[in-house]
């Protein structure tokens, strides 16, 4: 049966936007999110302080619009919600919420500059190191950690020469302050 009516399907020759169109009748739909770890020149992290959430502490994200990239998704809530710019430099994550019909990608990403502009959303922002985080949710400690680590081996040397700063060095490799987050998880 599902055979014949793909060859009548076929047949009929509809455009691509109207087959989107019925086929989005029939299929569940789901929000596309995007999460930032956005590092200043200090290595430290963005977060922001939400109005609307239990946990007011976070990383910066939010979700796409339609015929946007998730990069240009995320530097524009960036920007619409803080003032500031950035540069989303790398794909750190892809996680399926399917308790909330849910796909969230993560980046990892660079301030580039601007000062922060309060808005509904969004009543302030911080640059924190590991130990200056305030309270925010486990798995958000947990792509903080994965950020450095993915920092760390990317920006370590690979035979072209190092392209970490002592400073870089200090802050990705220093096991206290891995420590201090997981610490920190242990206590949510």
């Amino acid at each position: 049966m599902m055979s014949v009516l793909l060859k009548i399907w076929r047949k009929l020759g509809f455009s691509k936007h109207f087959q989107l169109s019925i086929i989005r009748l029939f299929q569940d739909q789901f929000l596309i999110g995007v999460t930032g770890v956005i590092f200043n020149s200090d290595n430290k992290v963005l977060v922001f302080k939400h109005t609307y959430r239990k946990t007011a502490w976070s990383l910066p994200g939010g979700y796409m619009n339609g015929k946007e990239h998730p990069k240009e998704a995320l530097e524009r809530e960036i920007l619409e919600e803080s003032g500031l710019t950035v540069s989303i430099d790398w794909r750190m994550r892809v996680r399926t919420d399917r308790e909330t019909a849910r796909l969230d990608i993560s980046y990892i990403g660079t301030f580039i500059g601007g000062s922060f502009t309060p808005s509904p959303e969004v009543v302030e922002a911080r640059f924190c190191s590991l130990e200056e985080l305030p309270p925010i949710r486990r798995d958000q400690l947990f792509l903080i950690d994965r950020a450095i680590e993915q920092r760390k081996a990317f920006f370590s040397d690979d035979g072209r020469g190092s392209l970490m700063t002592t400073r870089d060095d200090n802050l990705l490799s220093n096991q206290v302050e891995i420590d201090l987050v997981k610490k920190q998880i242990a206590h949510l």
